[in-house]
């Protein structure tokens, strides 16, 4: 499916091209940044540049995060349709945009761009110790659904995951 391209106030969202690997390879490369994916850290900018392309049959969207001012990349998002009208979430940011409000703006511009697309659930994966993450999901309006206990088996072993949800007539109104 293809990532067509959006923005918000300080961010436009794009599709990845392999010139926005070395930007991206700062937060994909980063152990800090990674610990809570389900993957291990990049060991390279081509490993990065692998990552983000997208391939044919991929059932997620990818888009990149590019800060307006700077012009440089700062994090991904992506999405994937579960199920008819139920879209699942991930997001990504390099540390040295942490902390910025990048992240809640642009998982917002998302949430925005699938329920106009016609979702009528969004949802997150999360793991169970990642309190930033649950922190953001939170104060965008998603629900605590649920524990699914040992669901991941991840470079830092096996991990509990929280799902977190969010229904059409529920955005906007938290």
């Amino acid at each position: 499916m293809k990532a067509n391209p959006f923005e918000s106030a300080r961010l436009s969202i794009r599709a990845p091209t392999p010139s926005d690997a070395p930007a991206l390879y700062e937060a994909y490369g980063d152990p800090g940044v990674m610990r809570f994916w389900s993957t291990p850290p990049h060991r390279s900018v081509e490993e990065t540049i692998a990552y983000v392309t997208p391939h044919a049959g991929d059932e997620w969207r990818q888009w990149v995060i590019i800060d307006k001012i700077s012009g440089r990349a700062i994090g991904t998002l992506a999405a994937g349709e579960r199920r008819a009208g139920v879209m699942e979430i991930g997001y990504l940011l390099s540390a040295a945009a942490s902390g910025h409000g990048y992240a809640g703006e642009a998982v917002s511009a998302l949430i925005d761009l699938l329920f106009a697309e016609g979702a009528r659930r969004v949802y997150a994966d999360t793991d169970a110790e990642n309190e930033r993450s649950m922190a953001l999901l939170t104060s965008l309006g998603f629900r605590r659904e649920g524990l699914l206990r040992a669901e991941w088996h991840t470079h830092i072993g096996v991990r509990d995951s929280v799902i977190w949800g969010l229904l059409r007539d529920e955005w906007r109104a938290a």
